[in-house]
């Protein structure tokens, strides 16, 4: 079967996208290993579906580059926003997205061309106790604790953001590859962890470096930046409540960090078209 797809990018983050509306696709996982490879496919971090839903304007599947499925990424769910706005699906700038971390709150701002450029997104709310993130340790947070990491020892901030990370103030050692598949792979993480390395810049920037499960590093992770927001603002190093700039490989995020919850705003791009054999 042939089928239209979508090549999307949130500031480099990027997926392949196809319209499910009316039929879903069978066997994505084999699907999203399949077309993610750069060098034989199309390229991508991996593919995203977007769905009908009963609870909201449509759902998002999520199949990362090694066919495990995803719950959220704040990248991806900003391209799925501009898919359904320029097509036509959703004709208002405000609206919903299932997923599998719970449904989400969008709103989209136009281009000179009509369609959506920018959106912002309602990450909804930090989670930091060890049970809701996934980690094994101990305690109502784990806020900079030292702890055991392949061959090294990191002081982490664990944050949930839909999805489990671990948040490191500090450069990102080498080789990254090595560092982050420790992370990845740690016990200390049951359900595997994405990683942020981040540095303080000022009071209102910073600099992330990541590593998502199941995709490797990429040029930039939406739910990484919330959580490296929310653990600066936990470790005191910048203030809850106020727009922050968040510099990651593939351009900058704004990221506001509240107690109650957490919004992104960034772009959304379609960089091509294509039709493709599944």
């Amino acid at each position: 079967m042939r089928k239209k797809f979508y090549k999307m990018h949130g500031i480099g983050n990027d997926y392949v996208y196809f319209n499910c509306l009316t039929k879903e696709i069978s066997n994505p996982e084999n699907l999203a290993r399949k077309l993610s490879h750069r060098n034989f496919s199309i390229g991508g971090d991996g593919i995203i579906l977007v769905c009908k839903s009963k609870v909201a304007d449509a759902k998002m599947r999520i199949f990362n580059a090694d066919g495990s499925e995803g719950k959220m990424c704040g990248n991806g769910i900003r391209c799925v926003a501009k898919l359904l706005y320029d097509l036509g699906k959703v004709n208002r700038k405000e609206l919903t997205v299932e997923t599998l971390s719970g449904i989400k709150r969008l709103w989209v701002y136009e281009g000179k061309d009509g369609k959506a450029q920018r959106v912002k997104v309602d990450m909804g709310k930090a989670e930091f106790s060890p049970a809701k993130i996934p980690v094994s340790l101990s305690g109502e947070s784990v806020i900079s604790r030292r702890a055991q990491i392949g061959r090294e020892e990191y002081a982490v901030t664990c944050v949930g953001m839909g999805n489990p990370h671990c948040v490191v103030f500090e450069d990102a050692p080498e080789p990254f590859e090595r560092v982050g598949r420790a992370f990845e792979t740690s016990p200390l993480f049951p359900e595997g962890v994405n990683t942020e390395f981040v540095q303080l810049i000022n009071e209102t920037t910073l600099r992330v470096r990541v590593w998502e499960r199941g995709s490797g590093e990429t040029l930039a992770c939406g739910t990484g930046a919330c959580a490296a927001t929310a653990a600066a603002v936990k470790n005191g190093y910048i203030k809850a409540g106020q727009d922050v700039t968040v510099q990651l490989k593939g351009g900058n995020l704004t990221v506001n960090y509240t107690e109650e919850k957490v919004f992104m705003t960034g772009d959304a791009a379609l960089a091509y078209t294509g039709v493709v054999e599944i």
